[in-house]
């Protein structure tokens, strides 16, 4: 289990923004990890998506490393987010807007507001 954590660290940590996900960014394969996904793409994220499928070891690896029992796990410039509901939660607050903006991760700002206007 140790490679699989070292893996993980040193993924998060060469990228800015990094989903770890079933499936990947364009084709999802459940509806926790299409949500995610579907927000970072809709609002112009640049993300590495990582599909815990492909590969046991990170599937559980990734759980332990974070100590969060679910995916899709979102981190942004090495640091653990959440998970699908923390992630709807901070977009539709404007929190997630703030956290990129703070740690540079460019965003669709106008896409932003369209998601939250849509919930309103």
């Amino acid at each position: 289990m140790s490679d699989a954590k070292t893996q993980i660290d040193e993924t998060i940590k060469a990228n800015d923004v990094v989903l770890y996900m079933k499936g990947t960014k364009s084709m999802p394969q459940c509806g926790f990890s299409s949500r995610v996904a579907g927000v970072l793409n809709y609002m112009g994220v640049d993300y590495l998506d990582v599909n815990v499928l492909a590969d046991d070891a990170i599937r559980q690896g990734v759980k332990d490393f974070a100590d969060w029992p679910t995916v899709p796990q979102l981190y942004v410039k090495g640091e653990f987010v959440g998970g699908c509901d923390i992630i709807t939660e901070m977009t539709l607050s404007g929190e997630l807007d703030t956290l990129f903006e703070e740690n540079g991760v460019t965003y669709d700002k106008d896409a932003a507001e369209k998601i939250r206007e849509a919930n309103a």
